[in-house]
């Protein structure tokens, strides 16, 4: 056995993915099956990826923690849902803070986005719980709205302490501090990211699941009523029919279903999936429409007789 170290420099993380890919795929597959041996890669890439696999798995189970606990203490599978949306908006901040100061995405990223994900859902759950106890006595829509402006000052405060308390570390230029800087970047920019589309999105993502729910109930009562049964039953299975037709063909086969290549112009069957899921979109629109006129027909029928 004989082993080979080296290391690559951090400075152009692209030029070390580079090498790393030459190695796997050119170089040690070449010398290989010249020398009839067998090559293993190891070090620091391999415990990397052995952390982020930890990393990932402790990820998960912390994101279905927080998403059983609030399912039942908000009594609801959806709300935390809204709750938890926040989350990924947060790695937007963390990845323009490290491209702007050229600091590569390492196993100290991933300490910091652990982190960061428990005080976006904090100030996330403060929001919801305010807007929910104002919705008891109110509307939805000024209940968001008196609700984000309440909590405008705590959540703005919540996040200004932790990243003036961090300022100090993200610049600092000591060797020591170095190793710290991806997880202070990861605080910094993703709060600081994070607590405007806290204020922003989760009001919005309130009121569209209030709109999402209107649907479900009247679709609900839809299919309870006699004269509409024979229509939504049909409509629905045919709706699923022309998604297994068009998204669900192209992502088993990579191409477009032969009956629709006969029939549709050449521009819809180019094979592109953007041409699929207009395809898609345009054919579930149409389903939906005859459905509605057809319920809306059956309905009049119903109420005339």
């Amino acid at each position: 056995m004989i082993s080979v170290t080296g290391d690559i420099s951090e400075d152009d993380p692209a030029r070390a993915a580079e090498i790393e890919r030459a190695l796997q795929e050119e170089i040690l597959p070449e010398i290989a099956s010249v020398h009839q041996i067998d090559w293993q890669l190891a070090g620091l890439s391999e415990q990397e990826d052995e952390f982020l696999t930890d990393a990932l798995n402790g990820l998960i189970l912390c994101l279905a923690g927080i998403y059983l606990v609030l399912a039942w203490v908000f009594s609801s599978w959806t709300r935390p849902i809204v709750v938890m949306a926040i989350i990924p908006f947060g790695l937007v901040g963390t990845i323009y803070g490290h491209n702007f100061h050229g600091v590569p995405l390492s196993m100290f990223t991933v300490v910091g986005l652990l982190g960061m994900t428990g005080i976006i859902i904090n100030d996330s759950i403060v929001l919801v719980t305010t807007i929910d106890e104002y919705a008891e006595e109110r509307g939805l829509v000024p209940s968001i709205i008196e609700g984000t402006a309440d909590r405008l000052r705590p959540v703005m405060l919540t996040t200004l302490t932790t990243v003036l308390g961090l300022m100090p570390l993200l610049f600092e230029r000591s060797a020591q501090a170095q190793f710290l800087k991806p997880t202070v970047i990861t605080l910094v920019y993703g709060l600081g990211f994070g607590v405007f589309m806290v204020l922003l999105v989760v009001p919005a993502l309130l009121a569209m699941q209030q709109d999402v729910s209107r649907h479900f109930t009247a679709a609900r009562r839809a299919l309870r009523m006699r004269a509409l049964q024979g229509i939504s039953a049909p409509m629905a299975l045919l709706g699923l029919g022309w998604l297994a037709l068009t998204l669900g063909w192209r992502a088993v086969t990579g191409s477009i279903h032969p009956t629709l290549v006969g029939v549709l112009p050449e521009q819809l069957t180019s094979g592109a999936t953007g041409a699929t899921l207009l395809l898609f979109i345009a054919g579930s629109a149409v389903i939906a429409i005859t459905g509605y006129f057809a319920a809306a027909i059956a309905f009049r029928m119903r109420r005339k007789a």
